[in-house]
């Protein structure tokens, strides 16, 4: 199990680095942008990125 857990902390960390070194100023743009974002707003992109995480593992099991 934990074999496993460190793989996916590998693949997002791996993932979440991709935009930041291929294009750093699109990164920079989009945090600009999620600054200006109301909490509501974040609160449910959360949501939909848990659901959507959750959704996936349980068709992957």
């Amino acid at each position: 199990m934990s074999d496993l857990l460190l793989g996916a902390l590998a693949l997002m960390l791996i993932l979440e680095g991709l935009l930041p070194f291929l294009s750093p100023s699109a990164w920079r743009q989009m945090f600009e942008r999620a600054t200006r974002m109301s909490d509501g707003q974040i609160r449910f992109i959360g949501l939909v990125c848990l659901l959507a995480g959750a959704a996936l593992l349980a068709y992957w099991r």
